[in-house]
């Protein structure tokens, strides 16, 4: 087990000067970054993997950014954009160093409505048909696509683990992989442990945040429960530190933090770090 800070903790957008905080997440001690990806034009894909290299740090995933105009069940505009971006973000990958894109690919961040069934069933059948080809396409360039359910503020499409392993069966390709978040599973899961147990082998990565989206074991949430699920299923994967402070302002607005819920983004990825690994041993 790797463990791994998302970069959304100290830059957004990510660009070729972001770099700059690589030595001090390999001073805290993490095994990898977790690069989003907002625009890839942002980004030298190849200086990035220099500058990971340089401070013996790997990028195992790559973070979706599917803001708006970024929609797989979304109009047709909207579907060829998000498919040209992932099919992006595949190419990068493998620059990186990385075999996993993760996020929730399927649909906009944000989009969360009520809608009839007849279209609620059309829009299934858009996002099934689209990651269809982006299972394809990533299998083609070894690399797996992990879907990430979000809480019901963030979108009404999948929520919970059943649903994206519904929407990944109706998919039918090896290369989904289901991507879970100890945030969103606070707010939408029955137990996040029984939801880990549920993803089983499909689980290709864990995104750790407090139930308040602050450190790690700073919160209410049972840890305890969430490493025994992952024992039990004997999870390989890696787990990334996601949590938010009020000092990236993009990120923040889209993730309604309002105050500062830890001391720095610092104590956050340190103290974080720390308990994670203790649980893991």
């Amino acid at each position: 087990m790797k463990f791994g800070i998302n970069t959304y903790l100290f830059s957004s957008p990510f660009t070729n000067e972001s770099v700059s905080f690589f030595p001090k997440f390999k001073e805290w001690g993490f095994d990898f970054v977790e690069i989003a990806v907002e625009e890839p034009s942002n980004i030298n894909a190849a200086y990035i993997r220099k500058a990971l290299d340089e401070n013996e740090l790997e990028c195992r995933s790559v973070c979706a950014a599917t803001g708006p105009g970024r929609d797989l069940r979304g109009n047709r505009k909207e579907q060829v954009t998000s498919l040209e971006y992932i099919q992006t973000l595949i190419d990068i990958a493998p620059i990186l160093g990385s075999q996993l894109v993760a996020g929730p690919i399927y649909s906009s961040v944000g989009r969360a409505d009520l809608y009839p069934d007849d279209k609620r069933e059309k829009q299934w059948r858009a996002a099934v048909k689209n990651l269809k080809i982006l299972g394809d396409y990533a299998a083609q360039h070894n690399v797996k696509l992990a879907l990430e359910p979000l809480n019901r503020y963030e979108t009404d499409f999948i929520n919970t683990c059943e649903q994206v392993l519904k929407l990944i069966a109706d998919v039918g390709s090896e290369a989904l992989m289901v991507h879970l978040d100890s945030f969103h599973m606070n707010l939408e899961e029955k137990d996040p442990a029984l939801a880990i147990k549920l993803a089983g082998n499909k689980l290709a990565l864990l995104h750790a945040s407090g139930g308040d989206r602050g450190t790690p074991g700073g919160d209410q949430i049972n840890w305890d429960r969430i490493f025994a699920a992952l024992d039990n299923i004997n999870y390989q994967g890696d787990i990334v530190i996601e949590s938010f402070t009020p000092d990236v302002k993009i990120i923040a607005k889209a993730a309604s933090i309002w105050r500062q819920v830890e001391p720095s983004k610092e104590a956050i990825a340190v103290d974080g770090l720390r308990f994670l690994r203790g649980l893991a041993f």
